[in-house]
């Protein structure tokens, strides 16, 4: 930053905005997250910190995001398991790729639950929705809805 006497008033909008990033990055932290940033001086360097702190380096998520797609890339219902457990599960994974910059479309997701994750057993229910409805435009709430009512029957 500039001396009190060679400031010009961009530097000190400059500073005014910096203040006031870093308070709002602060009020949001706990105090082992606090410990952790208390040494930055600016909102950039406590930004750069806490992401480190809780994605990991470009290294560590490439890692995560590979072995989370390998996660998605074998998903299947288990055994015993509802429909609702089988979306939630999917649901979740599917978010976590989102995180990590994996977006899946959602044509994608309805393919795959009807394709490779319900079991040999769900088949007829399978074949009867592929050949009722344009899967390229199902909604997956809409797959998920038909799949709940047909599991509850």
């Amino acid at each position: 930053m500039c001396q009190r006497a060679d400031c010009t008033i961009e530097d000190l909008k400059r500073w005014e905005k910096n203040a006031k990033a870093k308070k709002w990055l602060v009020c949001g932290l706990g105090p082992n997250e606090y410990i952790i940033i208390q040494s930055c001086a600016t909102a950039k360097q406590i930004w750069d910190t806490l992401q480190v702190a809780h994605e990991g380096t470009p290294q560590v998520k490439r890692s995560i995001r590979t072995r989370m797609y390998s996660q998605y890339k074998n998903f299947a219902m288990k055994e015993g398991e509802t429909i609702q457990e089988m979306y939630t599960r999917f649901t979740t994974l599917t978010n976590a790729l989102k995180s990590l910059g994996t977006i899946i479309l959602k044509e994608d997701r309805v393919e795959k639950i009807l394709t490779r994750v319900l079991p040999i057993t769900w088949e007829s229910k399978i074949i009867a929705i592929q050949e009722s409805k344009n899967i390229s435009t199902l909604p997956l709430d809409e797959l998920i809805r038909n799949l709940t009512a047909y599991e509850l029957r």
